[in-house]
């Protein structure tokens, strides 16, 4: 392990704290602002994540230009969230809000990995620079907080290794050149976005702190709101359609967004997974909406369309924000919600879930078989975007979906140890490791997690963290062979 270049992660993680010291204090001055006692609680955690990060980033020389591996690399990403998360929870343990650490650790570490599950029973009762901060740790985690380092410090072929580290996608079509630019760009139409959803969310019955809180949250498809009853608080159709309208847009790769407002629509157009993602929403929408008509559920073509469409693109997203509760609609569309938890939307956005170009290509291959046991020796490829799949990357998406599956049976069990019921324990693991936020049972769209025993917070603390990372980067930290020389 000689050559192990501790000093790049520590002084990368220095200079992320610095970084999450500066939001902290935008969230200060919010609560400042509202002449709220928690300003001080949150003041004195920026300062001490402020000097964290400085004393870090003072020892020793500079080692960016060294280049790293993917042991660094995943090192890193994994040890950056969870460092982070855990100064993150500072303003919300010192200002006794949420006084125990166990249950500040998991909101904060639900916020940067853009889940969403909160273990709060009364948002509203919730000062507003800790619903302000609450906001920020999902906005800073919904594109990586890895990839805005990358925007920044001149990391050179490093930022290639720590991009593919973080980002989401199966790596088939990722950028390998000047990935800083790329990185800056991304994050420019990032902001752009969230800049557009705030102004539209003014217009309407939002006031200026809720229109940026739930911009924050909309973008990067995450969930947290400033009202216990979710956007169902504003009943208005304005708030649903925009909000309906950008957790969309975060569901697509952003890659293929850039391109689009650089003037290049055919790329997100034509790109396979996106037109999957469209279908399988219209699709939903129909039935749903259908279903929930007919049956009386909802009154009303109009709010039949807008409340399946609302939702529909709510959990597909990962975002699960709600107009209503689902579960109240019976098991048939609780089993279609479930279904979207665990597929999630396209690769390369700020969504959770295995992604639809995973399934798409194990669709793909399941086909193949079938024509292989007529023709053996037949050469198929798969194909995605007019591109040959490699089988290293059909090997690992078999893989990939293998462990996602197997974790979540384990998942279950382990929280079922614990005293959860059934529905509770299943739930609570597709949200987790799916970057969800909602649940089922009593862990449904308007639930919590706050009676969730503690040592399930913790563990479903760390299935957050995996979900977010997309197993690999976490879990090869458990293999002996990657700490080996």
């Amino acid at each position: 392990m000689s050559n192990f270049n501790y000093r790049f992660v520590l002084k990368t993680i220095g200079f992320l704290l610095i970084i999450e010291s500066i939001f902290m204090m935008a969230a200060t001055i919010v609560s400042y602002y509202c002449h709220e006692i928690s300003g001080d609680s949150i003041l004195l955690s920026a300062a001490i994540t402020f000097l964290a990060g400085v004393s870090i980033r003072l020892t020793g020389t500079e080692y960016y230009s060294k280049p790293i591996g993917k042991r660094e690399s995943f090192l890193m990403v994994a040890m950056s969230w969870i460092v982070l998360s855990a100064f993150g929870m500072l303003p919300f343990y010192f200002s006794g809000s949420i006084p125990h650490i166990s249950d500040a650790y998991f909101e904060t570490i639900s916020g940067f990995t853009a889940t969403g599950a909160t273990i709060l029973t009364d948002i509203e009762s919730m000062p507003n620079g800790l619903l302000f901060w609450r906001s920020i740790t999902q906005w800073m985690g919904g594109l990586g907080i890895v990839v805005f380092v990358a925007t920044i410090l001149p990391m050179g072929g490093n930022a290639s290794v720590l991009y593919d580290a973080e980002v989401t996608g199966i790596g088939y079509d990722r950028f390998r050149p000047r990935i800083s630019q790329i990185a800056k760009r991304l994050w420019m139409v990032y902001v752009l976005l969230t800049g557009v959803l705030i102004f539209l969310l003014w217009l309407g019955p939002m006031n200026l702190f809720d229109s940026v809180c739930h911009a924050f949250t909309t973008i990067s498809t995450a969930g947290f709101s400033t009202k216990q009853a979710s956007i169902a608080h504003w009943n208005s159709a304005y708030v649903e359609y925009v909000i309906t309208i950008f957790m969309f847009i975060g569901g697509i790769n952003f890659p293929l967004i850039y391109f689009f407002m650089k003037g290049n629509p055919m790329k997100l157009l034509k790109n396979e997974e996106f037109k999957w993602y469209v279908l399988i929403i219209l699709l939903f929408v129909a039935i749903i909406s259908f279903g929930l008509y007919s049956s009386g559920k909802i009154e009303g073509v109009e709010k039949s369309l807008r409340t399946s469409l609302f939702q529909v693109v709510s959990m597909i997203t990962t975002t699960c924000f709600s107009t209503e509760n689902f579960i109240n609609w019976g098991s048939f569309y609780q089993f279609i919600m479930v279904i979207f938890m665990l597929t999630g939307a396209c690769a390369g956005s700020t969504a959770g879930g295995i992604k639809i170009v995973r399934i798409i290509i194990l669709f793909k291959n399941s086909i193949n078989e079938f024509k292989r046991q007529v023709h053996p020796n037949a050469i198929l490829p798969i194909r995605l975007n007019d591109r040959v799949i490699s089988i290293d990357i059909v090997t690992k998406v078999l893989a990939f979906i293998f462990l996602y599956l197997g974790i979540l049976i384990f998942s279950c069990l382990l929280l079922s140890l614990s005293g959860m019921e059934f529905e509770n324990s299943l739930g609570a693991a597709i949200s987790c490791i799916g970057n969800v936020g909602g649940g089922l049972a009593e862990i449904g769209t308007d639930g919590h997690f706050y009676d969730v025993p503690t040592a399930s917070k913790w563990y479903l603390s760390f299935l957050m963290l995996t979900g977010r990372l997309e197993l690999f980067t976490v879990l090869s930290l458990f293999m002996p062979t990657f700490w080996r020389r």
